[in-house]
């Protein structure tokens, strides 16, 4: 049966020949094994390369391979010792590389499996969220407006669905589905209107299929191998820093044969002084720069995911620290999103909704007293028609816990938040809707749209009687009514008592809460099959009900942490005016003499007073998704780095032109995740708060260990130029400088990669997005810390040999640990700003770690006996220590005070306090 035929088929035999009841779904006894038979439902990824390729590829480096051909010539020569020892270096540098390239493939992986899409699935008889791979043919899905489809399905119910299927048709315009039978033949692709493919967009409506084909064998897995989908993501960083790694290698290649022509001239042996250069330049040039700034890049990541915040683009992180606008979502970002109806107004007089959430508990006051809703006909009412004129369910969630856990309920709302406070304030009236579900019949129901802003049901009682129960926005309701409910009677709808409704709805908006109306009509039975514009006329208006989404708890502090970082936060909501500057002003968005705009102003305003205000513009209120983009792009001009956060199809524009696109991970549609940079898993501004810290101190951390790593390999250089151009000795020998590279560049720049942020991090403006790796003093650091290390260390290998010329090895294992324990101790001096003294060194304990175990790895090449002769060693006494301890701790120390005598580095603070 080819996928073709099924668009001929109807609806009841499409779900026979998949043996599933459309109205039950699947029970996942049988979606498990149809599973097994089908796999899972996702494309192919390609060909993975190997974990033995992985190790290989360590190996291709151009500088290692002449490393290994050096080693060729010492075996030849008889150095067996050299050689056996320098493999084993190279060997444990390719392990550790091969470490960090499988950790930064397992959080890629992990990273995708937590954007994964998500499908609304039914088993066993009830509508659940399940991820999107877990599908099998015979599955039961639903998709909304903004969804992207899942697998390839046969609709069996539509309403008003259109689907983009340009990326399989070329078509861009949506096409509208249908769930009936087509005419038989193998219909073009695009013809197929009853059907719904794999990676397509639902753009409006709703629709029910059946799942016919999953992962490769949908039209979209055809197709797969066509595509490849891997795209390697390179950031800004990390292209600088490879074009600086190519300047470096050419810098450290002159040196390099500098050094290597200077010792020759001065007698040294051709082949020690060869042996010597290649160390020295496998040392000196930071190949693996690129991969460290990754793996940093990754293990931030992770952390972000561990603080809800899922990376999707890599250049964000960086990009997070620039940061100066955050243009946020009202609904679910700063507030709860959890309606609640607070407010109820029927019958003339006011009650007040007590409890919060979606828990079903709570009271009802009037007058000052509590009341018995049900006793309360017109209170009843519209309590009845929230219960019953809404398509969300109250959803009852119980943990069973376990040894060290307890048992936990959560209520929570499958729908509409709106409908879910509808639902929550019934229940707290016991008006469960379960129970009035039971007793009353749903026969036709009127959707809610955007145009009509309102919904009807038609309910039909056990006793045969039919009513339409309507809710909606006040003013399109009232419009509707010609009777209202109002102290005990049913009264005609005059103007009077239409501006008692209508100041009651400004009162209630003016406490930031956002409005309902509630009315209702009896119906003959003639009248049910009417049109909706025939029958919602003539009704009866019952009520209003006010409901508000208080905001986050911890939005407030988030954003005063903002305003601390120099990021202004601004506030865009399709609300009522009022109710978002309540909002704003509560959380502390509106600044003293800010501005509140709405869509029609931004409509009428041109482009160039737009620009004129918008820096003083604190708030949008009652804007559409489409003024997004337009905001985005006016502050963009303005010079700010703009984060943009959306949920809904039309805000991808936004989010995608957006320095920082933020979607939503639990509200969002699956257009908006895969337009942004950056998903929200828990919808909350904190988060993106939490994200903009941690992309800054990615960024310094990356930083440091640059200052570090290149301070480190300048020290090295010099301190074989200076001993060659001084005439003097080695003062280190071949596999020394590989060692020395092998103990400081390895684990200690890692930890630099997890520092924790300093205390200040978000209490500096945002960085320059156009700023190079070396300002703000990083420049600076390395040539002066890079200079000391390698003098002092010269300096001690001096001081050493002229005490003892005939004694070389003792001299150069001095120089070794100098030179090592000067680079353990700059390390430190890269945590901070200012001073190595700026910060406890224990904040970092992986970074402690790392120094004791490279400090452990050196004194076990000088003490242990059996590797003296390999690594040209000898056991140091307490003189030797007291001249390491103190040319090893001069640098930070000299640098310190030059840091304080030069002006120009007095400047260059000044300008990293007010940068950023």
């Amino acid at each position: 049966m080819t996928r073709a035929r099924f668009t001929d088929w109807d609806a009841e035999k499409v779900a026979s020949h998949f043996r599933v009841d459309p109205g039950k779904g699947l029970d996942e006894q049988e979606a498990a094994e149809r599973r097994k038979k089908v796999g899972t439902n996702s494309l192919s990824e390609g060909k993975k390369k190997s974990w033995i390729g992985l190790f290989i590829d360590q190996f291709k480096d151009f500088m290692v391979l002449v490393l290994m051909a050096a080693t060729l010539i010492s075996g030849l020569l008889g150095e067996y010792t050299d050689a056996i020892a320098i493999i084993a270096i190279v060997l444990l540098n390719a392990v550790l590389g091969f470490i960090q390239e499988v950790k930064a493939e397992r959080s890629l992986h992990a990273l995708k499996k937590l954007s994964a899409p998500r499908a609304r699935v039914l088993r066993n008889g009830t509508w659940q969220r399940v991820d999107a791979d877990q599908l099998v043919p015979g599955d039961i899905v639903a998709v909304t407006g903004g969804d992207r489809i899942p697998a390839d399905l046969r609709f069996l119910k539509t309403e008003t669905l259109y689907v983009e299927e340009s990326a399989l048709t070329g078509e861009s315009v949506p096409v509208a589905k249908t769930a009936t039978r087509l005419p038989s033949g193998d219909l073009p692709l695009g013809d197929r209107k009853n059907m719904g493919y794999m990676g397509t967009l639902a753009v409006r409506g709703n629709g029910i299929g059946v799942v016919i084909a999953t992962g490769m064998n949908t039209e979209m897995g055809r197709i797969a191998h066509l595509i490849d989908t891997a795209e390697e993501v390179e950031t800004p960083l990390k292209r600088r820093l490879e074009q600086l790694g190519k300047v470096l290698i050419v810098v450290a290649l002159l040196l390099t044969a500098l050094v290597v022509v200077t010792g020759i001239l001065h007698g040294h042996d051709a082949y020690k002084m060869f042996l010597a250069g290649v160390s020295l330049a496998v040392a000196a040039i930071p190949e693996g720069l690129p991969a460290i700034v990754t793996v940093a890049l990754a293990l931030g990541v992770q952390r972000m995911i561990r603080r809800k915040a899922i990376v999707r683009k890599l250049p964000s992180v960086e990009t997070l620290g620039c940061a100066t606008v955050i243009c946020s979502d009202k609904t679910g970002t700063l507030t709860q999103n959890k309606m609640t109806v607070t407010r109820i107004w029927t019958d003339g007089r006011m009650v007040e909704v007590t409890g919060t959430g979606h828990e079903p508990e709570g009271a009802f006051r009037a007058d000052g007293r509590e009341i018995r809703p049900l006793d309360h006909q017109p209170l009843r009412r519209v309590l009845e028609i929230s219960a019953l004129c809404v398509n969300a369910r109250l959803v009852k969630e119980t943990d069973k816990g376990g040894m060290f856990r307890r048992k936990k309920t959560e209520w929570t709302v499958d729908g509409d938040p709106t409908e879910g406070a509808l639902v929550v304030a019934a229940a707290k009236a016991g008006l469960h809707q379960d129970r009035m579900q039971s007793e009353w019949r749903r026969i036709r129901e009127f959707p809610f749209d955007h145009e009509r802003k309102m919904m009807s049901v038609i309910v039909e009682r056990k006793d045969g009687r039919k009513i339409l129960y309507s809710k909606g926005a006040p003013d399109v309701l009232l419009d509707r009514c010609t009777h209202m409910l109002y102290q005990g009677k049913i009264l005609p709808l005059t103007d009077a008592l239409r501006a008692v409704v209508l100041k009651v709805n400004e009162e209630l908006a003016g406490r930031a809460l956002r409005n309902l109306a509630f009315a209702w009509r009896e119906l003959d039975r003639s009248a049910e099959n009417g049109k909706e514009w025939q029958l919602e006329r003539g009704m009866i208006f019952a009520g209003l009900a006010g409901m508000m989404d208080p905001p986050r708890e911890e939005v407030k502090e988030s954003i005063k942490r903002c305003r601390q970082a120099g990021i202004r936060t601004v506030m865009i909501t399709g609300d009522h005016q009022a109710t978002a500057e309540a909002i704003a002003v509560e959380l502390g968005i509106k600044r003293p003499g800010g501005l509140t705009v709405t869509g029609a102003d931004l409509y009428n305003m041109s482009d160039e007073d737009f620009l004129r205000k918008v820096n003083d513009i604190d708030v949008y209120a009652r804007v559409s998704p489409e003024h997004k983009l337009r905001i985005v792009k006016a502050l963009q001009s303005q010079g700010h780095v703009v984060a943009m956060t959306g949920d809904g199809v039309n805000d991808a524009p936004a989010i995608k032109a957006a320095d920082i696109g933020i979607a939503m991970g639990k509200s969002g549609t699956d257009v908006s995740r895969e337009a942004s940079s950056l998903v929200l898993a828990d919808d909350n501004f904190a988060t993106i708060v939490a994200a903009i810290e941690e992309g800054r101190n990615i960024y310094e951390n990356i930083r440091k260990f640059i200052a570090y790593l290149l301070a480190s390999n300048v020290g090295e250089i010099l301190i074989m130029f200076l001993a060659m151009l001084a005439g003097l000795p080695l003062p280190l020998v071949p596999i020394q400088i590989l060692w020395v590279n092998l103990v400081t560049d390895g684990l200690p720049a890692m930890a630099l990669g997890v520092d924790p942020a300093e205390g200040t991090n978000m209490n500096r403006p945002p960085r320059d997005s156009r700023e190079g790796i070396f300002a703000r003093g990083v420049g600076w650091k390395i040539v002066t810390r890079g200079l000391l290390i390698g003098v002092c260390s010269l300096a001690a290998f001096w001081i050493s040999w002229a005490e003892s010329p005939a004694d070389l090895a003792r001299a150069q294992t001095v120089t070794f640990a100098t030179l090592v324990f000067a680079q353990l101790i700059y390390v430190f001096d890269c945590r901070s700003r200012t001073t190595i003294f700026g910060r406890t060194p224990f904040d970092n304990k992986a970074l402690v770690l790392a120094v004791l175990s490279s400090a452990l790895m050196l004194l076990t090449v000088i003490y242990w006996q059996p590797l003296q002769p390999v690594f040209r060693t000898v056991p140091l006494g307490v003189r030797e220590w007291i001249l390491v301890a103190v040319t090893s701790s001069l640098p930070v120390l000299a640098a310190g005070l030059l840091d304080q005598l030069v002006p120009g580095r007095l400047r260059m603070r000044k300008t990293a306090a007010h940068g950023g």
